[in-house]
């Protein structure tokens, strides 16, 4: 095996690139290496799905050794996914699954016992997202100025918990009785302004079709030919998907879940309720909010943790499914097994989010079945990783993980599965190379 100096953030470039740049080199090389000192190697262009994408120099930040693996075996050699799980912020990338184990294998090996929905822990999940968001806005109320952004995140963040709540009842692992699901839902969805039924249609389909490249409702990457179209849409499409991305679930709830002409004909009446619950919660609740507090009050108390929460909606859902070996695929290639058990990230985070949001990011077997209760889920996830632990996408929340997302993770490629924004136009990526100088790589 030969073996080559590349930086860290060569690899953000692609995992299948055919470029190396080079900072110092090792003073010595086994037999059959190549050995390069002080220089840069570059290829002029580089052919790519059906465009040619020219390469340029790039600032060194620091150098690591990778192994070239041989060409038919890269992409599975163990010692080539190590080094990927370092560069992009993993702790393990999984081994690609076989083509012939289907997800109802996968699902089979599983304990029953993970299946069973417990009233007791399910409503204490209630209990404590109630007893915390109350505690939040306690904390909102009596903070002085300059402690209210640690009270939103607290707030913020209590409040997700009640959108996991809902999350368990659009998947009938709340409760036996489908009506109390459905109220409960509904509940846990308001206080969010966002419509429970128009969100369970389309997050089934997320669970149904997870990384088909058309299909998904979550997020996917963005097409070349839309990138390439109007010049303000291109600057949109790059601030959306930068700076701006542990927000985008904002856009995502205005584009998907209030237009009746998104669903079929016997979805609409449920939609219809759903969004009647919501717009009385905005004309009834919000006005009650400014006639007791004030329009900054309702920025204190309403918006700011609301804010709170879709950072950690969007943050969750793109850390779940994006990564730069994550591939996207059509429907003829798309495969259940490996898009849910392959294709889904467990990212742990600290203990205090991980109790407020109700382990939703132990976020493998809930694709594996989403009829596993959240208070089940890691249970579930102990027995994956004793029956498939070889073949599990698994990280800690890190800047470094978040920076790859951010920065690389962007245009689709059927070769590379991503190009980032900065190689097709960098004149327009300012948002982009900025990111890259300013956020920390530390994993």
């Amino acid at each position: 095996m030969a073996c080559r100096l590349v930086d860290s953030m060569a690899l953000f470039n692609g995992p299948h690139q055919n470029l190396a740049r080079t900072q110092k080199i090792a003073s010595h090389c086994s037999p059959g290496t190549l050995q390069v000192k002080g220089e840069i190697l570059f290829q002029k262009k580089i052919k790519r799905q059906n465009y040619l994408l020219p390469v340029k120099k790039a600032a060194i930040l620091r150098a690591v050794a990778v192994p070239v693996a041989p060409p038919s075996s890269s992409a599975d050699s163990a010692e080539y996914r190590k080094q990927l799980s370092e560069s992009y912020g993993f702790e393990q990338i999984g081994e690609p699954l076989p083509d012939n184990v289907r997800l109802k294998d996968i699902v089979e090996s599983l304990p029953k016992e993970v299946f069973e929905i417990n009233d007791v822990k399910a409503w204490k999940s209630v209990l404590v997202s109630v007893a915390s968001y109350s505690l939040g806005l306690v904390m909102i109320a009596k903070a002085p100025w300059y402690l209210l952004p640690l009270a939103w995140a607290w707030t913020g963040t209590a409040i997700t918990g009640f959108f996991v709540i809902g999350h368990d009842c659009a998947h009938k692992s709340f409760s036996r009785n489908k009506l109390v699901e459905d109220i409960v839902g509904t509940l846990a969805f308001m206080p969010l302004i966002y419509p429970y039924e128009p969100w369970r249609f389309k997050h089934d389909q997320h669970h149904a079709k997870t990384n088909m490249l058309e299909e998904d409702t979550a997020w996917h990457p963005v097409w070349k030919e839309e990138f390439d179209s109007a010049p303000i849409l291109r600057k949109a499409i790059i601030y959306g998907y930068g700076p701006f991305r542990p927000w985008m679930s904002i856009a995502h709830w205005l584009l998907w879940h209030f237009d009746l002409k998104k669903f079929r004909p016997n979805e609409v009446k449920r939609v219809k309720i759903s969004l009647a619950c919501v717009f009385a919660f905005m004309f009834i609740g919000w006005p009650l909010i400014i006639y007791k507090t004030g329009i900054l009050g309702w920025v204190k108390f309403w918006l700011m943790p609301w804010l709170g929460y879709h950072f950690w909606m969007s943050t969750f859902t793109m850390v779940h499914h994006t990564a730069p070996h994550i591939p996207f695929k059509s429907s003829e290639e798309w495969n259940a097994a490996q898009a849910q058990l392959n294709g889904t990230v467990h990212c742990a985070y600290p203990q205090w989010i991980e109790i407020l949001c109700h382990d939703i990011n132990v976020h493998i077997p809930h694709h594996v079945s989403p009829r596993i209760p959240s208070y089940n889920l890691r249970t579930a996830h102990k027995s994956l990783q004793e029956n498939w632990g070889k073949h599990l996408n698994e990280a800690s929340w890190n800047w470094r993980l978040m920076k790859t997302i951010m920065t690389v993770c962007h245009v689709y490629s059927k070769e590379e599965n991503y190009v980032a924004f900065d190689r097709l136009n960098k004149e327009d990526s300012y948002p982009i190379t900025f990111l890259k100088k300013v956020m920390p790589d530390l994993a």
